[in-house]
């Protein structure tokens, strides 16, 4: 398993509830914790050195978030996954990924141009050392920055929530093994590479065309587990 990017523990100006925050983040990102799993409040409270009313209230931002379920009367909840969900997401991402993607290209600085390079190359990295945790945590941040660059305060939330599953698919569907598993992954790297051209260079169309084809090879990555080839099977006569 890739080392946590975020850390656990309070310190270089990171807080005891921030660093709460961004942890689980990234494991349930990561699926260190399972869709559906109950969150420990005193565990959780023990690992950080918190009470439980901070650990309460980051839950509670989490929920708002999308990263978790909380009922009355019952534990907090990582938000779950079903068929339902899966179907949802391939049916909205699009619209999604692509407004924001468009507002980004027409909007995008220098700076933010370089943040997503920066984005880019740890991504390409997890890749090429075959990082599953780390490219799926990059992957989610590429597209949350093109997210912060479009600010949009309508289409935000929305991607925030598309993200989470986004992420938890790619862990999902990964398999390392899989020779035509990693040439996606290539291709994925690529388009990362070619929807940064066209954000920098202000091209709303073609940055809209990238991302497009970069959802469908995640649903075509999806595809191939659900529905892979059948085995070929030598018959002797």
């Amino acid at each position: 398993m890739a080392t946590e990017q975020i850390p656990t523990e309070a310190g270089a100006g990171v807080d005891r509830k921030t660093a709460l925050s961004s942890s689980l983040r990234h494991r349930i990102l990561t699926m260190q914790i399972a869709p559906g799993s109950v969150l420990d409040e005193i565990a959780l409270s023990e690992e950080f050195g918190l009470s439980r009313p901070p650990v309460r209230e980051a839950m509670r931002q989490l929920a708002g978030e999308g990263f978790i379920e909380l009922e009355a009367n019952r534990p907090a909840r990582v938000t779950s996954m079903s068929y339902q969900s899966l179907r949802d997401f391939f049916l909205v991402a699009p619209l999604i990924y692509a407004a924001t993607t468009r507002l980004a290209a027409e909007t995008a600085t220098k700076a933010d141009i370089a943040g997503l390079r920066e984005i880019q190359a740890s991504f390409r990295q997890s890749v090429e050392g075959d990082d599953i945790d780390g490219r799926v945590f990059y992957n989610d941040q590429f597209h949350l920055r093109i997210g912060e660059v479009a600010n949009n305060p309508y289409l935000l939330p929305s991607l925030r929530r598309l993200l989470i599953d986004h992420a938890r698919i790619g862990k999902i569907f990964y398999r390392p093994a899989n020779a035509q598993m990693q040439d996606n992954l290539e291709e994925a790297c690529r388009q990362h590479d070619d929807i940064i051209d066209a954000i920098a260079h202000h091209d709303a169309d073609r940055a809209e065309a990238l991302v497009r084809a970069h959802l469908d090879l995640s649903r075509k990555n999806m595809a191939m587990y659900a529905a892979p080839e059948g085995m070929q099977v030598a018959i002797g006569v």
